[in-house]
Order: structure tokens, then C-alpha cells, then sequence
């Protein structure tokens, strides 16, 4: 049989044969033809053939180590997806955040504060005092973030001692999150979190039942959609909040990458003080709710709470929306004086922290 034959022949049981069949006559026949030429050029061939799998040398532990066996790796698919049967597009890689600036500073300082033991009791240690103004403090974050635009443009125009929380999911998180740290604001994740009722929280939300495995997989994802986040809360989340066992993975990624877990306290019985602080995990939780009722009275009457948290406890966190209201009244009390100082979110945190050890040492 000559040489062109015998091309066609293998054309022929490619059409026929299942794949791989077929790979191995059309290699077979490209070996009988071209003998060292066909060998050389193989990974092209592979390439071609192969698009959406990368090859990797790996050494054969039965031989030389200088030889090499070729493996090739499928890319990973997600596992499960945003409700509505579709995984949303991660726009931003995951990446580890650097340590932020008050967590260094905590440790650095901590063996410098008499009589101060670890809070967290891990090696990150109890944070160190915050320097803030003299005086009680209240610290306000804005959550419910990037879905409502014109919402979402005036919580950035507040001082920036104000942080901001983005909803994950929400379109256009990644450019309004990145634009609001670059403005200075102290960036969370706002992570959608399983509810007591039948309030469905989201997309990509964390629920009790799932393994630890997935439920890193959908807070990496959550983490991902926020660039510049320094920390997280939970969107709803009354039910997932409430089981430490569920919160153990959580902890375990924001250990890795230095962020803190902010607790927003939407149900009564949150287990997240207890499994941030075996985590070494900062945290804290929420003080007052600004807007549960959209009157305009209602919201001032919360803001005189939070200073009287304030002025009792040194310090007082609150957590607000962007609603009309909310926004309205709010950027007119900050220019007020109500005898507080605002201070950003992380220094809250750690001030609330302090605080706690301190009563604990008592």
C-alpha cells in the first residue's frame, strides 16, 4: 500500500472511530510516514487537539528522576452555582489580602499593653488600644451595597471613616467596591448567609448542611466579587450565624487572609463571637440597627441610641442601609457634633475587643 493510501485509509477510520481511536491511528500513521519528524512535532499536535488541557512534566517516582511522565489536568469545574442555575462570573481572582494595618499594629503592640492577655487566644493575640480621639467613639457601616446605584454613589460621598459593605453578587461590586477604597472608605464582602425563615439571601449564600469544603468554595467566590475588602458581614444569615460548626471553614479563610468578621446580629443566638475567637479571627458585633423602620424620626431616634451605647460603653457600632431616609439624614447628623467621635469600622472592632478582655480580666 503506498504512502497516500494509506492516508486516506486513516482519514477514514477517524470519522469512524470513537476519539482516542482514532488519535492512535492517525498517530500511528504519521509515525509509518514521518518517523522522527511526526515525533517532533507531537505537542503541537497535542495543543491543537487538545485546547482546554495543560500539560505537566511530573517526575515517575519508579524511574530516573530526570525523565518525566506527561499528565494532563482537565480545568476545574465549579461545583454548584448562583440560584437560577447559572454560576456567576468571577470577575476578580482570589487572592490573599495583605494584613491590614490595624491588625499588624494590634500585634505589634500587644505585649506593650500591662496586663492585656490574648482575647482570641491564638497567636495573633488581643489587639492593642485603638489611637483614636479621647472620648466614647461610634463607628457606622452602610451595608446592602451595589445594587442600588444611586444608593450605593451617596453612602460613598459620607466621610470616609464610614465603611461600606457590597453585596457580592450585585453586577456592578467589583468596580463601586474598588472605587470605594480607593476613596478611603473600609471595604467589606456583605455575604449572603442562610436565614431563620424562608428569606432567600441570594446567590452563592452559605447555608448549614453544606460541607466545609463547599461552603469555602462559596466564600472564596463571595471574597473574590469585593476587591480591597478588609473584612466581612452577614446578609441575613440569622440561621447560619447560629451554627459554629458551619462557621468553622468560614473562620478558617478569613484567618488565612487577615480579615475580620464584622456580625451584624440578625437573629438571637449568634455563634460567632465563640468561633472567631478559637479562630483567632477578629470580630465584633453590631449595636444598633438604624433603619429597621424608614421614619425619619425613627432613624434620629437610633442615632441618639448609638450615642448613648457610646457615651456607656466607650464605643457603639451601627449598622445602616441606603435608603433615602438613611442617607439623607445621616450626612446631616455627621456634621453635627453629638459629643462622639466617628472612627473607621476596623478601629471599632478593635477598641470592642479590647474592651471585652478587659471585663474579662475583672
Amino acid at each position: 500500500m503506498d504512502r497516500s493510501s494509506l492516508i486516506r485509509r486513516a482519514r477514514r477510520l477517524a470519522l469512524r472511530a470513537a476519539p482516542e481511536a482514532a488519535f492512535a491511528v492517525l498517530l500511528g500513521a504519521a509515525l509509518v510516514t514521518g518517523g522522527g519528524a511526526a515525533l517532533a512535532g507531537l505537542p503541537k499536535f497535542l495543543d491543537a487537539a487538545l485546547p482546554n488541557m495543560e500539560a505537566q512534566a511530573l517526575p515517575d517516582a519508579g524511574q530516573n528522576t530526570m525523565l518525566g511522565v506527561a499528565r494532563f489536568v482537565l480545568p476545574s469545574q465549579p461545583q454548584g452555582g448562583a440560584q437560577g442555575g447559572s454560576t456567576p462570573q468571577v470577575l476578580y481572582p482570589v487572592v490573599e489580602q495583605a494584613r491590614p494595618d490595624w491588625l499588624t499594629d494590634a500585634i505589634a503592640q500587644q505585649k506593650g499593653i500591662p496586663g492585656l492577655r490574648s482575647a482570641l487566644d491564638a497567636p495573633q493575640g488581643a489587639p492593642a488600644a485603638a489611637s483614636v480621639a479621647k472620648g466614647p467613639v461610634i463607628a457606622i457601616c452602610i451595608d446592602d451595597l451595589g445594587e442600588d446605584l444611586a444608593g450605593t454613589d451617596r453612602a460613598m460621598a459620607l466621610p470616609k471613616a464610614v465603611a461600606l459593605s457590597f453585596l457580592p453578587y450585585a453586577e456592578d461590586t467589583p468596580f463601586l467596591a474598588q472605587s470605594a477604597a480607593r476613596q478611603g472608605h473600609a471595604v467589606l464582602a456583605h455575604v449572603p448567609m442562610q436565614a431563620l425563615g424562608k428569606t432567600d439571601p441570594g446567590p452563592m449564600a452559605l447555608k448549614t448542611g453544606m460541607d466545609a469544603a463547599e461552603i469555602a468554595r462559596r466564600l472564596g467566590w463571595n471574597l473574590s466579587r469585593v476587591p480591597g475588602l478588609i473584612g466581612i458581614n452577614n446578609h441575613e444569615g440569622s440561621r447560619f450565624t447560629a451554627d459554629a460548626d458551619a462557621l468553622a471553614p468560614v473562620m478558617a479563610t478569613l484567618k488565612a487572609r487577615h480579615l475580620f468578621f464584622f456580625d451584624s446580629r440578625t437573629g438571637p443566638d449568634s455563634a460567632v463571637p465563640g468561633a472567631a475567637a478559637k479562630a483567632g479571627v477578629m470580630s465584633a458585633g453590631r449595636d444598633v440597627f438604624l433603619d429597621d423602620d424608614r421614619n425619619a424620626a425613627a432613624v434620629r431616634a437610633q442615632l441618639d441610641e448609638l450615642v448613648r451605647e457610646a457615651k456607656r460603653d466607650g464605643v457603639a457600632i451601627a449598622i445602616g442601609h441606603p435608603h433615602d431616609v438613611t442617607l439623607t439624614i445621616l450626612a446631616q447628623w455627621l456634621k453635627q457634633d453629638h459629643g462622639v467621635t466617628l472612627i473607621p469600622l476596623d478601629e471599632a472592632l478593635k477598641l470592642k475587643a479590647v474592651r471585652q478582655v478587659t471585663l474579662a480580666a475583672r
